[in-house]
């Protein structure tokens, strides 16, 4: 299978990112099998109706395009009508969780089209905390309104007296007005000096903050799996987050506390709860531990994931 890198602008492409899309499966053989991330394949409504009769398409979708938080009520409705009438298109809809799954079924996909496929996670040792002194949190997600910074930054508010410190690894560069809103939140709240954006990371840097961490945290208000939740759990990390989405199947109770979404308070609570108890984060981390360790591995989903290609028929 060729790999074809798309353009950046996707999900909202520029004219000439369409033009290139367009030639990309234009050079595709009749019934050739094309698998297409969801970030693009549902902004190519026209293209997926113009060529889904002579190509076997797929669509590997995340979360729907229009679950994004922050979107403004006219484009995610656009967004909606074009993934629906994108994903009419696809042989297969690839989800990566049976919540994602269930949504699908409000774009007109039928049940027998889509197949789940959870991502792997790779073999890690477990965390081994921080050690003495302030207990430190981590989140990793990119800073985008969907994740949920604004919540934990508020509910960390209220814990200044507790010794902590939390280190934000992900990308600063997808939403920069977000960024520039949560800096300013951050600083307002009192929270600078206990609070660093890091930015992405190299794997073994993100490595390292995964192994000095005591709790992983991550409110987001919607995740179609979740990769950063597995990769705490596989950590052996208590996890602290917002049942949102797919969080509530990817994280089992006896691995983390799950508060509702959009909840500041309730999650203040929660970190106060685990901040207060060591029995309880040494409870916690095992579970996460045993959790992590029955999650599929990288080559059982790759094999999961080639057995849901080759089920689709030829022609």
């Amino acid at each position: 299978m060729a790999h074809r890198a798309l353009d950046a602008s996707f999900p909202a492409p520029t004219p000439e990112a369409l033009a290139h899309a367009r030639g990309i499966l234009a050079a595709v053989p009749e019934g050739g099998l094309v698998l297409a991330d969801g970030l693009a394949f549902g902004a190519l409504p026209e293209l997926a109706e113009a060529e889904g009769g002579r190509l076997r398409l797929v669509a590997l979708v995340h979360h729907p395009l229009a679950a994004e938080t922050g979107l403004p009520p006219g484009l995610a409705d656009a967004a909606r009508r074009s993934e629906t009438r994108a994903l009419a298109q696809a042989r297969r809809v690839l989800v990566t969780s049976r919540s994602t799954a269930a949504l699908l079924s409000g774009y007109g996909v039928p049940a027998g089209r889509v197949r789940v496929v959870e991502p792997g996670t790779d073999p890690v040792p477990p965390a081994e905390g921080s050690g003495s002194g302030p207990l430190r949190l981590l989140c990793v997600a990119s800073l985008v309104p969907r994740k949920g910074h604004d919540i934990l930054f508020h509910a960390l508010a209220g814990l200044r007296d507790h010794p902590w410190n939390l280190d934000c690894v992900g990308s600063l560069k997808r939403d920069p007005a977000w960024v520039d809103a949560l800096v300013h939140l951050r600083d307002e709240l009192g929270l600078a000096r206990r609070v660093s954006l890091l930015g992405s990371l190299d794997d073994d840097d993100l490595g390292r903050r995964y192994a000095a961490a005591d709790l992983f945290v991550l409110p987001s208000r919607f995740e179609g799996y979740g990769m950063a939740f597995a990769e705490a759990l596989a950590r052996g990390l208590p996890i602290l987050a917002a049942d949102a989405g797919a969080v509530g199947a990817t994280v089992p109770p006896e691995a983390g506390v799950l508060v509702p979404p959009d909840d500041s308070a309730a999650l203040g609570l929660a970190l106060r709860r685990v901040l207060d108890d060591p029995i309880l984060r040494r409870r916690l981390a095992a579970g996460a531990r045993a959790a992590g360790l029955r999650l599929p591995t990288w080559p059982q989903a790759a094999a999961a994931f080639a057995a849901a290609l080759e089920e689709i028929p030829d022609g």
